[in-house]
Formats: C-alpha cells, sequence, structure tokens
C-alpha cells in the first residue's frame, strides 16, 4: 500500500493550488489585492541514494536487476511554498479625493492595533476626529521626519497622523505624494519601497508586515501617487478560472489513479485469502 501516498501526495498539492487559485477569484474585485501562486517540487528517493558506479548485481540474475526506476516510483510532490504576484494592477478612477491609488513598488504605511503596516489599498476616509484612516480604522502615516541630531528622540507616532483641519474645502495630494489643505501643506504621505517585495507576509485585510527592517529602501522614488484613483486587483478571472479547470482535472485523473491502486490491492488480498 505504500506505493498509493505516491498519488496521494499529488492530490494534496493539486487541492492547494485549487484553494489558493480560488482565493484569487474570489479577490478578482478586491482593491489592491496581489494574488497568490503555489510552488512545488518532486522528492526523489535517487537524490539521497547515490548510484554505484558499477551496477552488476552479485546474485543470480534476473531482468528486473537491469531496469532500475532510482526509486523513481516513490517520487512524490511536496509543497515548496507559496509567493505573491506583486505586479502592478489597474488604476480606475473613482473622483473621491480620498482614494489613492500607488504606481510602481511601493506601500501606504498605516498604523494598526498590531503596529506599523503597509498596504496597496488606498480607499481612505476622514474618521469622527479628522484623521485620514482606511476602512478598519488604521491610521494613513505621514513620512518620517528624520532629525540630524543622533542623539534626537524619534518622532511621536501621534505627529505623524494625517489630521484634515475643519472646514477645509479642497484637499490635494501631489504624485511625490504632498498633501495639501486648501493650498496650505499638511505633510508627505508615508509610502515604502522594499528590496525585496517576496520577504513581506500577508497579514489579511490587504495589510503586509516587514520583518526585516534593513528590507525598506529609501528613498521611495519610484512610487507616484495618484488622487482620485484606486488600484485594482492583479487578477486575471479568465487566466485564473482556466488554471483552476486545469487544477480540477489533474485532481480528478489523481483520484482515478488512487482507485486503481485500491482495485489492485483489494483484489490482491481477496485472492491471497482464498488460498
Amino acid at each position: 500500500m505504500k506505493d498509493i501516498w505516491v498519488p496521494v501526495s499529488g492530490q494534496i498539492a493539486q487541492q492547494r493550488k485549487v484553494d489558493t487559485i480560488a482565493n484569487n477569484i474570489a479577490n478578482a474585485n478586491t482593491t489592491g489585492f496581489k494574488k497568490d501562486g503555489v510552488a512545488f517540487r518532486e522528492y526523489l528517493t535517487a537524490l539521497n541514494k547515490p548510484v554505484d558506479n558499477i551496477d552488476v548485481p552479485h546474485k543470480e540474475w534476473s531482468p528486473k536487476d537491469f531496469y532500475h526506476s532510482q526509486g523513481a516510483e516513490s517520487a512524490k510532490v511536496l509543497i515548496d511554498g507559496s509567493y505573491t504576484d506583486f505586479s502592478q494592477g489597474q488604476l480606475k478612477p473613482t473622483s473621491n479625493p480620498f482614494d489613492f491609488a500607488l504606481y510602481g513598488k511601493g506601500f501606504f504605511q498605516m498604523l494598526t492595533p498590531n503596529g506599523i503596516r503597509y498596504t496597496r489599498q488606498g480607499s481612505f476616509n476622514i474618521n469622527k476626529d479628522g484623521i485620514l484612516v482606511d476602512n478598519l480604522n488604521n491610521k494613513v502615516l505621514l513620512e518620517e521626519k528624520v532629525s540630524k541630531d543622533e542623539n534626537a528622540q524619534p518622532e511621536p507616532i501621534e505627529k505623524r497622523y494625517i489630521q484634515v483641519p475643519q472646514g477645509v474645502t479642497k484637499l490635494n495630494v501631489s504624485l511625490e505624494g504632498t498633501i495639501y489643505a486648501d493650498g496650505q501643506e499638511i505633510g508627505k504621505l508615508a509610502v515604502t519601497e522594499f528590496e525585496d517585495l517576496h520577504a513581506l507576509k500577508k497579514e489579511g485585510s490587504g495589510l503586509f508586515i516587514n520583518p526585516k527592517p534593513t528590507n525598506v529602501r529609501s528613498p521611495a522614488s519610484s512610487t507616484s501617487v495618484h488622487q482620485g484613483y484606486l488600484e485594482g486587483s492583479n487578477v486575471n478571472a479568465i487566466s485564473e478560472m482556466s488554471q483552476l479547470i486545469k487544477a480540477h482535472r489533474h485532481f480528478e485523473n489523481i483520484q482515478k489513479a488512487i482507485k486503481i491502486y485500491d482495485d489492485i490491492h483489494g483484489k490482491a488480498v481477496n485472492d491471497i485469502s482464498k488460498f
């Protein structure tokens, strides 16, 4: 029965792929969503058991002694990990002055209950305190002011909130991210770029965590901010549906292989019991 684990490993891998694609399709219309993928690799027994230079059986020879599979019959599929595709999504006009889209590799910096996180979802609004927040009430942050004095204390995080004064009739944001309220500069949006995007980890609700502080690239000069736009998901629904159909077919074919294995072993057990 050990042979059955070969197709079972493939079925587990295909199920993981189906779940990943299904999640991508479900978020095809989610603002700033970045699709995920799954990487697989094949485990071969031959990699752990080198072949002898002279492979001559020291016994009575039989045909099977000359047809070595080198452990291929015990090969199995392993899930090597998942990854996120950070390719640019299409910018969609909304005419809402509190909607911002990023074009480039940067991320908005947000203050959440768990600390600073990063997002591409730029659908913001003003809360009751006049602070710019997202739909989860996470605060959008301004760029941190760096002091030349090495002994200076870090700027309090509260100073980086985007406070929109009462009575403001016009809010403008430049391509560089500088915010103007009725012509008066408030500050500059904190837009962060990273050396290695794949080091980021998804945390849910469109948020990412950067586990390595040294991964931050400064300055974030290749990203522009577009007011009145939102970045769409980078999921191509048609392509994902095609991949989903293929994965389902592979899953069904593997299921048939498992059934054949089961039938063969079942017949073997029943035939042996007759003797």
